[in-house]
C-alpha cells in the first residue's frame, strides 16, 4: 500500500510527533508498504511537482529515527523555516499527496492533529486515516469536558475547576482545592505546562506557564500514589503498565528521556485492581465515542482508590512511549501493531 505518516505540526508536541512518525514509517516500511514520512506544516516540493515522481522519491529515502529532544520545539523557529511562509496550516502539496495515498497514518500529537481539526478537514477531502473521529477527538482532548463525560459514566477523576485567562482566580484560597494541586492547560499533551504546586505563592507563577500555552487552564486535585495506563485497541484492553519516574512527576523529560522512568508491564497488582482500571479505561474510551484505538491513563492512591486522568486518541510511537510496550507484553510486535492500527480502518 501507499502510505503517508503525517507528522510534526505546530503543537508544542511536534518534536515527539516527528519520533513516532520516523519510528512507525520504518516499521510499517519493514512489512513492505510503500511509506512517504511528511511533516504537515512543512510540507514537501514544491507547487506544480509531479506529485508521483515526489511520493516515489520520498517513500525510498531513507528515514533516520528521530529523537525527541529535552525540550518542546520553538514553534516561532519552526514557522520560520517553512519555505512558502505561508498562513495555511497545510505545507505545500500535503493535500495532495495524503489524497494520493491509501491511508494516511496520523503520528501528530496535540493541536491540530489530536483534537479533530485535521480528522475534520480530512473526512471532507475524502482522506483515509488512522485513529478515531473528528468529534471523540476533540472531546477526549479537552480534559474539562472529557470529566464531564467521565462523571456522567461513573468513571472517577481527580475534583478540578477550569479557568479562563479573562477571567481566572486569584487567590489560589479561593479555589477550594487544597495543597498540593496540579496546573495544566485544558488541551495541552505530554505535559508541556503542567506544574504541581505547594505552596500558594507557586501559583500564580504555574498559572501564567499554564496560560502562556493556551487561554483555558484546569486546577486538579493532586493525587498522590502510583500512576498507570492502559490502552484499548477494538475494545481490548492491554495489560495495565505503571509509570514511575526515578525524580518529580512523569513531565516531559520523564517521558521521553531514556532511562528516567521505570515501566512495569504487566503492572505489579492485584488482579481484581487491575481489572477494574482496565474496565475504567475501555468504559471512558467508549464514553467518549472514541474508535480504534486510545490510551487512558490513571493514578491510584494509598487507599486503592483508581482515578481516570484523561484519554489519549493518538498515543505516542516514541521509543519510550507506553502503547507498543504493552502490546509487546501479550507478543505483538512494533510492526504488527503498527500494521494493526492501519489495517482497523481499511
Amino acid at each position: 500500500m501507499k502510505i503517508v505518516v503525517l507528522a510534526g505540526g505546530l503543537s508544542t508536541e511536534r518534536d515527539v510527533s516527528l519520533s513516532t512518525g520516523s519510528m512507525v514509517s520504518n516499521a510499517l516500511r519493514r512489512k513492505g508498504h510503500q511509506v512517504m514520512l511528511l511533516d504537515v506544516f512543512m510540507g514537501c516540493g514544491n507547487a506544480g511537482d509531479d506529485l508521483a515522481h515526489l511520493f516515489h522519491d520520498a517513500a525510498e529515502a531513507e528515514i533516520p529515527d528521530i529523537p525527541v529532544p529535552e525540550g518542546p520545539a520553538d514553534l516561532t523557529k519552526v514557522k520560520a523555516m517553512r519555505k512558502d511562509q505561508s498562513d495555511c496550516f497545510f505545507g505545500i502539496n500535503v493535500i495532495e499527496l495524503c489524497r494520493m495515498a491509501d491511508i494516511v497514518f496520523l503520528a501528530l500529537h496535540g493541536e491540530n492533529g489530536e483534537d479533530g481539526r485535521i480528522q475534520a478537514a480530512f473526512d471532507l477531502f475524502g482522506i483515509r486515516y488512522t485513529g478515531s473521529n473528528y468529534l471523540s477527538s476533540a472531546i477526549a482532548m479537552d480534559k474539562k469536558l472529557s470529566k464531564q463525560f467521565f462523571a456522567a459514566a461513573g468513571i472517577p477523576t481527580p475534583r478540578s475547576i477550569s479557568m479562563n485567562r479573562s477571567a481566572y482566580i486569584a487567590d489560589f484560597s479561593q479555589s477550594g482545592l487544597p495543597l498540593p494541586c496540579i496546573i495544566k492547560p485544558c488541551h495541552g499533551g505530554s505535559s508541556v505546562g503542567i506544574s504541581v504546586i505547594h505552596t500558594p505563592a507557586e501559583y500564580e507563577t504555574a498559572l501564567q506557564e499554564a496560560f502562556r500555552l493556551e487561554d483555558e487552564v484546569i486546577l486538579e486535585e493532586y493525587i498522590e500514589g502510583r500512576e498507570f495506563s492502559v490502552a484499548v485497541i477494538e475494545s481490548e484492553t492491554l495489560p495495565v503498565i505503571e509509570i514511575a519516574p526515578l525524580e518529580g512527576f512523569y513531565d516531559y523529560k520523564n517521558k521521553y528521556k531514556a532511562g528516567s522512568t521505570i515501566e512495569t508491564c504487566p503492572a505489579d497488582l492485584p488482579a481484581d485492581i487491575a481489572g477494574q482500571i482496565q474496565a475504567y479505561a475501555k468504559t471512558a474510551v467508549e464514553t467518549l465515542g472514541i474508535s480504534t484505538y486510545a490510551r487512558a491513563d490513571f493514578m491510584l492512591d494509598s487507599q486503592n482508590r483508581i482515578y481516570c486522568l484523561e484519554v489519549n486518541t493518538l498515543p505516542g510511537m516514541t521509543p519510550t512511549s507506553l502503547l507498543p510496550q504493552e502490546a509487546a507484553a501479550i507478543g505483538i510486535s512494533f510492526e504488527d501493531l503498527c500494521e494493526r492500527l492501519v489495517q482497523i480502518k481499511l
